[in-house]
């Protein structure tokens, strides 16, 4: 594939373009002219972060024309097999989770809150905004055609409350035994891989670990604990070991199928 620059632009954008001309924010013309210098008549990529992918040309500073709007250079299936990350947001370094998780490919990733949480004082809307800035940034550098969801903050016990039967879920944690380290628990889970909407959820715990309630929440409701690592890992190093191990065993369970 040719290496053109990349510019997301919503779904619901592109669905209202009219006469294949795509106005630009002012971010995005800042972007196109000051930061990537493109020149009038040349070429760029427009995805829209739900599989698709166009050609466009550079009208003029604030002004792209899609090319064969109606028939996209190339269009992504979404992967069957869908993977979660849902981390109890750290003091610092969740923005580099944001990055790398996208960049590895995992498809939802959910800010939770903890009774051991060090950082709670959160003006979440706002965080929400930042954070899906940082992820359509990443999807753009790692040329992703799928854009992950970032989904709204919840407390942990409420959180695993709300999920059903089509979302499988892991919890790391340290200092407990477990039956299985992550890997093995991936693999217990074939029959549940073979369902399209399943997705896969690995659980980081907070820098402090989850509290008594917690654990004994998991254990009374027969929630996997699993095992990352023989050492402990912070926040941000468990979430991309984690992300890394739930993408590769999506990658090793498509080429078996």
């Amino acid at each position: 594939m040719e290496d053109l620059t990349r510019l997301i632009i919503s779904h619901e954008r592109i669905e209202n373009i009219k006469n294949n001309n795509l106005e630009l924010s002012k971010e995005e013309a800042h972007y196109i002219n000051k930061v990537m210098r493109i020149k009038n008549g040349k070429e760029i990529f427009i995805a829209n972060g739900k599989g698709s992918l166009w050609k466009a040309i550079k009208i003029n500073n604030d002004c792209l024309e899609i090319i064969q709007l109606k028939k996209p250079y190339l269009f992504q299936e979404q992967k069957i097999y869908l993977l979660g990350i849902a981390v109890v947001i750290p003091k610092s370094g969740f923005e580099d989770i944001l990055k790398m998780c996208t960049e590895i490919g995992i498809d939802y990733i959910q800010p939770l809150f903890s009774e051991r949480q060090i950082n709670k004082n959160l003006n979440f809307s706002r965080k929400l905004l930042r954070w899906n800035l940082i992820i359509k940034e990443a999807v753009e550098q790692s040329e992703r055609l799928w854009k992950p969801s970032i989904l709204n903050g919840m407390d942990i016990i409420e959180w695993l409350k709300s999920k059903d039967n089509q979302e499988r879920i892991s919890i790391s944690i340290t200092r407990e035994e477990t039956l299985y380290d992550l890997n093995q628990w991936l693999r217990k889970q074939k029959e549940f891989g073979n369902k399209k909407g399943s997705i896969f959820w690995n659980v980081i715990g907070p820098e402090g670990g989850w509290s008594s309630k917690e654990i004994d929440f998991f254990k009374k409701n027969n929630i996997p604990l699993v095992k990352l690592s023989n050492n402990i890992l912070r926040t941000s190093t468990a979430s991309i070991n984690a992300s890394s191990i739930l993408n590769q065993w999506r990658i090793d369970l498509k080429l078996k199928n």
